[in-house]
């Protein structure tokens, strides 16, 4: 995991309508960066839905949401239109960023091995420094503990 007070890997990553966001777009404000498995499964979706929720109270901390895995654009819009996400999805199928922020780790599911991602979550103030990190995420409490962060 990155360490906190270090600065945030730059990125410029597709969204789920195709527009490139880099993160200094949201220079001037705290970014709540989180790296989910896959979208449309269970944990995904209660995360996702979950910084929905509490994406009014985010934004009026002067916050935003940005979610990164590894599947496409296509899948990203999906996701968005079946569970109304206010935020952006980014792809990176190729998994750079991911792996830039530490969330690309070996895995281990019913007896086998494989490298995945690990539901990471971070926190990145104005400035674009990392304020908080955290890794092997509960999906479901992790919004309100974001939220709770930003105050």
């Amino acid at each position: 995991m990155l360490e906190i007070g270090t600065k945030a890997p730059s990125f410029s990553l597709p969204d789920q309508n195709g527009q490139v966001r880099s993160l200094e777009d949201y220079r001037g404000k705290k970014v709540i960066l989180y790296f989910y498995p896959k979208d449309n499964t269970a944990g995904c979706t209660k995360q996702a839905c979950g910084f929905a929720e509490r994406y009014p109270q985010i934004r009026e901390k002067g916050a935003v949401v940005l979610g990164i895995s590894k599947d496409s654009v296509r899948s990203h819009k999906n996701f968005e239109t079946k569970y109304g996400l206010p935020f952006p999805l980014l792809s990176d199928p190729d998994h750079e960023v991911i792996e830039a922020y530490d969330a690309w780790k070996e895995k281990k599911n019913y007896g086998k091995t494989y490298m995945g991602i690990v539901r990471t979550t971070y926190l990145i103030d104005e400035e674009g420094i990392i304020i908080q990190a955290m890794d092997k995420v509960r999906a479901a409490a992790n919004p309100g503990q974001m939220l709770e962060a930003l105050s």
